[in-house]
């Protein structure tokens, strides 16, 4: 069957690759027959015969060992090439894929972002990150190495999932640094801690402000934002930081709001606008009168949420008033109306993710009072995200604190063509 199939497909001038599934679970309870059939479709022609970790569950020294031994197998057919295949049951899809090129072969089968059914297939963007940057093998065109993320990212939009911060390589976390001695160190010696140049695969390396920062942290974000500060404001941001953090506050995820505090005591910095007082009312709207004291899910038939907020904008107080969809997005509603003429890149800006969490639970002491932290992500036009946070006793007032920040920042950065962040 096998060389039939071959025979006929090369008789129609195809490429043919036979994947050769349950490979090397077959290999290794009966050595002979899997030999003959890799032979087999090596004799009839084919040019590839892929070797299959169809239940991933092989280790990389194993794979190494077996494709080594097809390798010299099949040696009387130089012009037939080995593949890989592998799946990610054991966390060993990107390693027993190098295993395999270091035993011979030559192509490599794979997802992007590792994909797939179970645990998924081994990851192309790992894969490619380690044969060319670290083993210096081709893969690709060195000039299309520096997109390796934005595809990463692409393709998971595509898909519909999130990139994993901590993915390898294209990971937003995969060059961050929070530990003040580690940024003191990568601000003299970058790779001290990176171990390559994120930029060859399209990252960029990141200094994250956390509980664990020094003075440098804060210089060094200064300097990425091509913000100018000396050490007595590193060392007052940083102090703020830590008295926000043990108020609820988490920067380690929300640069944007790192930025605004750095930039907010800038020497020559003028705060676009000045919340001076804000208010929420968020009822039900009922047609009918309704028994309170019923198990009625809803005791009306619509929600309201109305806010009205008074700010200052170049030394004019005005007040403004909006209803929306949620409490905060009311407040964004009312924030917009009131700024969105002095600043119309805010119309590019959208509030893309809102995540909630209370840091402490309920109990009978402090009740209704546990503290509660909000993140905001914006995202404007051309795709570009930044992400605030605000903390407080109070969810309104701790959404309304990442909001502004996340304004401010995009009107900061951002024009009516985009925003650089």
């Amino acid at each position: 069957m096998i060389s039939d199939t071959v025979k006929y497909l090369k008789m129609q001038s195809k490429e043919v690759m036979v994947d050769a599934e349950h490979f090397f679970d077959g290999y290794l309870s009966n050595r002979e027959y899997a030999m003959d059939c890799l032979k087999t479709a090596a004799k009839a022609g084919a040019d590839v015969v892929v070797l299959c970790d169809t239940n991933g569950g092989t280790m990389p020294w194993i794979v190494e060992e077996v494709t080594r031994e097809i390798h010299k197998a099949l040696e009387p057919w130089p012009s037939v090439r080995i593949g890989i295949h592998t799946h990610n049951d054991t966390d060993m899809a990107v390693a027993n894929s190098l295993a395999a090129v270091r035993g011979g072969a030559t192509l490599v089968q794979g997802c992007m972002n590792g994909y797939g059914e179970r645990t998924g297939n081994a990851n192309l963007v790992s894969i490619i990150g380690n044969l060319q940057v670290k083993l210096k093998y081709r893969c690709i065109p060195s000039s299309t190495l520096s997109k390796l993320a934005s595809v990463s990212s692409f393709v998971a939009e595509i898909a519909g999932q999130l990139q994993s911060p901590s993915q390898p390589f294209v990971g937003s976390n995969a060059f961050a640094h929070k530990g003040g001695i580690h940024v003191a160190a990568i601000r003299k010696m970058p790779e001290s801690y990176n171990h390559m140049d994120p930029t060859l695969v399209g990252n960029k390396m990141l200094s994250v402000v956390s509980e664990l920062s020094g003075r440098g942290n804060i210089l060094d974000k200064a300097e990425r934002a091509g913000l100018t500060i000396d050490k007595n404001i590193a060392g007052n941001v940083l102090a703020r930081i830590k008295k926000m953090e043990l108020e609820g506050c988490a920067f380690e995820g929300a640069g944007a709001s790192v930025d605004m505090l750095i930039i907010r005591r800038g020497q020559h910095y003028k705060r676009p606008f000045q919340v001076l007082e804000f208010s929420v009312i968020s009822s039900n709207r009922g047609t009918q009168a309704q028994d309170m004291n019923t198990d009625n899910e809803d005791y009306g038939n619509c929600q309201v949420n109305q806010a009205i907020v008074k700010v200052n904008v170049n030394g004019v107080d005005q007040i403004t008033a909006s209803e929306g969809i949620g409490p905060v997005d009311a407040l964004s509603h009312a924030l917009r109306n009131a700024l969105e003429a002095h600043y119309p890149q805010l119309s590019q800006i959208e509030l893309e993710d809102y995540k909630v969490r209370l840091l402490e639970p309920a109990t009978a002491r402090k009740g209704t009072l546990s503290t509660t932290r909000v993140t905001i992500e914006f995202t404007d036009s051309k795709g570009n995200k930044w992400t605030t946070v605000g903390a407080h006793s109070s969810i309104v007032e701790a959404s309304f604190r990442a909001l502004v920040d996340g304004l401010e920042f995009g009107i900061v950065n951002c024009s009516e063509e985009g925003c650089s962040t």
